[in-house]
């Protein structure tokens, strides 16, 4: 491992996880393999430090975790369902337990705010609970066959090994979504992190180690393969992962869906959101400001869920962008880990960048900028990656306002008229994730609702764009990628479905009452 360079205690984080004992990317579950691939160095946007390095896993060692899940799955498909559930509900114990530690180290290599990084391993806690409860209620149907002295029945198996992409943004809780959902359903993971934050990664593949050798767990039932865009592309075109769960960008989801879908695979993907807040005459400004605040600020804007825009009604639209407008200054950015502070970095130098052209591009393309943007520089911000959240004044049509960034930037907009001219507006972009209204109409909220009000998979009545509970599903329409998961009913995509039917009688009575006679 690199050395630490920082004073911020991580060093003793890292000892918690024996994360500086390890210096590959590949690991079973059992042990970790001697991998040789690409040095990947994990830089933290909080002080440009290189925390540590890992080599990434080759193809070879991909192979090797695939097959020992393969075999792990034999064994753990036969477990009942309330013993892996056990096995789920003591995680979700030992993740209490390494709470404070692993959300520091999540806003430390991500850069999220530490309560976003303590709240984040809440959700993986959370979500464990969810799948405990789950794991007695994996449920078919029962219904009535045509012929006499016959039973019909469906019932639910596990698919087998679940491929999981995930992005920097949630570097923990995307995956335990999927993980904790699919263990009780009696499928076995291979996780394939985002290469900007790995050691979240390793350090939740040690928590998890604990908890499965103390069940006496299959090795395999988690595998982990850190690495680039090489890793996975080799998952989504490999027949052996019925099920590739995936979230990014668009383009990345497109790429997924189409490797997948072309060997008949299934696909669960959570890619891009462009998320609005309709403000209506009748909105109450006391919860438009700090949700409309929090939903473009927080995670810096890095949220597939963060508000990208506003859509204010024209008569209170003055008041909206002056209430909004006027909370941008109280603003503290900086050190995510000092909990004073609102806004952390973003992720990287790239992203820093794309901030900068969104910004030029919508200038170019006639915005008007209500509160500057800019990165920020000095002491405390040498990373370079510490930028200011920016207000635009935009339209709808604008190309800039329809592509979405990963920034801190919210556009305000205009409409008239009936509520019905706002959700056109809200839907007439290519991505459908999380939408919200602010109103005191229960004629506004319940159109919002309707089958013609918005066309997102999540729409909020008084509240923002972002914060889901995992009680409920979660993933969004068109570009989004059409995916769902966490709460609800959202663990059958990690099952396959079988229709059962049985005779009891002596004969051989044929449905539609077809006669087949021998003679």
């Amino acid at each position: 491992m690199a050395e630490v360079l920082t004073d911020l205690g991580i060093k003793d984080i890292l000892a918690q996880f024996s994360i500086e004992q390890v210096n590959n990317g590949a690991s079973t579950g059992g042990h970790w393999f001697n991998t040789r691939g690409e040095k990947i160095d994990s830089v933290s946007p909080v002080d440009g430090s290189v925390i540590a390095s890992v080599n990434s896993a080759t193809e070879a060692d991909y192979e090797a975790v695939v097959l020992k899940a393969q075999e792990a799955f034999k064994v753990w498909r036969n477990v009942p369902a309330p013993k892996r559930g056990e096995v789920v509900r003591q995680l979700a114990e030992k993740l209490r337990e390494y709470k404070q530690p692993l959300g520091e180290l999540v806003s430390y290599e991500m850069g999220k705010s530490l309560q976003e990084g303590l709240g984040e391993v809440q959700e993986m806690i959370d979500i464990c609970d969810f799948a405990v409860g789950l794991s007695r209620q994996l449920h078919g149907l029962t219904m009535h066959s045509e012929r006499p002295g016959h039973r019909m029945y469906e019932q639910y198996h596990p698919l087998g090994v679940v491929g999981i992409i995930s992005a920097f943004n949630f570097p923990v809780a995307v995956w335990n979504w999927n993980t904790a959902l699919a263990w009780v359903c009696g499928d076995v993971c291979v996780w394939k992190p985002s290469e900007k934050a790995p050691l979240t990664a390793i350090a939740c593949q040690q928590i998890t180690k604990e908890v499965f050798d103390a069940n006496d767990v299959p090795e395999g039932v988690s595998g982990l393969v850190i690495g680039g865009a090489d890793l996975g592309i080799l998952m989504s075109n490999d027949k052996r992962v019925p099920l590739v769960s995936a979230t990014g960008s668009t383009r990345m989801g497109k790429a997924v869906s189409a490797a997948v879908g072309a060997r008949l695979g299934k696909s669960l993907l959570e890619l891009g959101g462009n998320n609005a807040i309709i403000i209506t005459p009748s909105a109450d400004l006391n919860i438009v400001v700090p949700g409309a605040v929090f939903g473009a600020v927080g995670t810096c804007g890095q949220r597939c869920t963060s508000t990208r825009r506003l859509i204010v009604h024209e008569d209170v639209y003055d008041k909206v962008v002056s209430a909004v407008a006027g909370a941008y200054p109280q603003l503290k950015i900086g050190n995510p880990l000092d909990e004073n502070n609102h806004v952390g970095p973003l992720i990287d130098q790239d992203a820093v960048n794309a901030y900068l052209s969104s910004l030029e591009q919508a200038k170019e393309q006639g915005a008007n900028i209500i509160v500057e943007g800019g990165v920020l520089t000095g002491e405390g911000y040498e990373s370079g990656c510490y930028v200011k959240p920016a207000i635009v004044e935009a339209k709808n049509e604008m190309a800039i306002v329809q592509h979405e960034t990963f920034a801190p930037i919210l556009y305000i907009m205009k409409y008239s008229g009936g509520v019905e001219n706002a959700v056109k507006m809200q839907n007439d972009v290519p991505q459908g994730l999380s939408s919200a209204i602010m109103t005191n109409s229960i004629k506004e909220s319940e159109a919002f609702l309707a089958a013609s009000g918005s066309d997102c998979g999540i729409a909020n009545v008084n509240i923002g764009t972002s914060g889901a509970e995992i009680g409920g599903a979660f993933g969004g329409e068109k570009e989004t990628g059409g995916g769902r998961e966490s709460g609800s009913d959202a663990w059958k995509v990690y099952m396959r479905r079988q229709t059962n039917t049985i005779n009891y009688t002596d004969s051989l009575p044929l449905a539609q009452g077809i006669k087949f006679d021998l003679g």
